[in-house]
């Protein structure tokens, strides 16, 4: 009798146990390596350049205290201008501005800020800090870039993405067409997390000690206007934690989340990434996904902005095609956005390529996002632009690339380490 009994506790234990789900094991992954979630957080997605460009310009002309801005690069364009303009008036009211760009960022930029642009920003007591600018020998300043794209707003309101100052993410460009990007704007305490990533590169860079409540939030109440909204059920209640790659501090980080995030999917794993080149390990994990019946989808796009680094994407998605993977090729322009969605149940957005600068070397930053709402909003765009795809197939690889072109993506794939 006690024997039936204990089987049966044991069979009940068992059917109403139920298992970890995906979202549950990276955020106990992410917090085992100190990353700090919270769950107060509004998440409002900012699916193209305009609407970026419109909200966050929107948010920066009712600062009252403080403006911090960290980008790979600001082009010199119309975007950045009319972004000066907005910043020179917010000094004129005595908010703080600090900006922050790459020196190489600036550089490799065909419209870079010259010194006379930054000493106009200057003399309007806008401070504009060039990191880590390239002198010679500039070989040796090619890696350990900060490619981090970071604004807080009075300690309140953080964006971040995929996008950096440019005309070219609203109007195209005559190489790609259409720039296909995001971005993301956060309320909540992750926003806390975001300031003190730039407030430590920008103490670090200037010498300064740049520090107080006043920086965080509620330390400036601050009441924004007129923004776009977080129209989620779970608005004010997401959980968001952010991951930051320094080289130095967190080398791993980034890639051992993403390594995490694919070897816990258990149903679906959608990917949209411009710079595809991906990592052996990365590679691995998605094949073992593959294999185990996760479904995985890969957006790349048919047209970009630089050579010889899309033959080994494109190389890289025709492999993975084979072992089971849905490749999508987006037709009209370059997607440039850098989000991954897992199981419905989580998703990525931020400045991470999946290529081993991003993953080995550079500044980065992502914010996760553990929230199915927002993570539906995520798996909605991306259907919705597969109806601007092709799907790769054997007989369509065959017309897309060339027998040249296939061998120069084998080769520049024997260059991945260094891309």
């Amino acid at each position: 009798m006690v024997r039936l009994v204990l089987i049966i506790l044991l069979v009940f234990i068992t059917s109403s146990a139920s298992p970890q789900t995906s979202d549950s094991l990276i955020v106990r992954t992410l917090r085992s390596q100190k990353i700090v979630f919270s769950d107060n957080n509004q998440v409002t997605l900012l699916m193209s350049g305009q609407a970026k460009f419109d909200d966050m310009f929107k948010a920066i002309r009712q600062a009252k205290s403080s403006i911090h801005l960290e980008y790979f690069n600001f082009r010199n364009d119309s975007i950045a201008s009319l972004l000066f303009d907005i910043l020179r008036e917010k000094r004129k009211e005595g908010v703080e501005v600090r900006a922050m760009f790459d020196g190489f960022g600036n550089d490799s930029n065909n419209q870079p800020l010259k010194k006379h642009h930054l000493k106009a920003l200057r003399d309007d007591s806008i401070q504009i800090v060039e990191y880590d600018p390239i002198r010679f020998p500039w070989v040796n300043k090619i890696f350990g870039r900060d490619h981090r794209k970071i604004v807080v707003i009075d300690g309140q309101i953080a964006y971040t993405g995929g996008m950096n100052v440019a005309d070219y993410y609203i109007k195209g460009t005559e190489q790609v067409g259409e720039w296909r990007d995001m971005h993301c704007r956060i309320e909540g305490d992750a926003v806390n997390e975001l300031q003190k990533i730039f407030l430590r590169i920008w103490n670090r860079v200037t010498g300064e000690n740049v520090h107080g409540m006043k920086y965080y939030r509620g330390g400036t109440l601050t009441r924004f206007e007129g923004l776009k909204a977080d129209t989620t059920p779970t608005a004010g209640h997401k959980m968001v934690g952010i991951i930051n790659r320094e080289p130095y501090r967190t080398p791993k980080i980034m890639r051992e989340f993403y390594i995490n995030a694919i070897n816990e999917a258990q149903d679906s794993i959608k990917i949209i990434n411009p710079y595809f080149t991906l990592i052996p390990k990365v590679t691995r994990a998605l094949t073992r996904a593959i294999r185990r019946g996760v479904k995985v989808e890969i957006m790349q796009s048919a047209k970009s902005d630089i050579p010889l680094t899309p033959d080994c994407a494109y190389y890289q998605a025709h492999k993975l095609m084979k072992r089971g993977a849905i490749i999508w090729m987006y037709k009209p322009g370059f997607h440039h956005s850098k989000i991954m969605m897992v199981d419905g149940r989580f998703c990525t957005i931020g400045s991470t390529n999946l290529d081993a600068r991003s993953l080995r070397c550079d500044f980065e930053e992502n914010a996760v996002i553990i929230d199915k709402a927002t993570t539906k909003e995520l798996d909605d765009m991306f259907a919705r632009d597969t109806q601007k795809c092709f799907l790769l197939t054997k007989e369509s690889w065959d017309q897309f690339r060339t027998p040249w072109q296939k061998f120069r993506g084998w080769f520049a794939h024997l260059l991945a380490p260094f891309m």
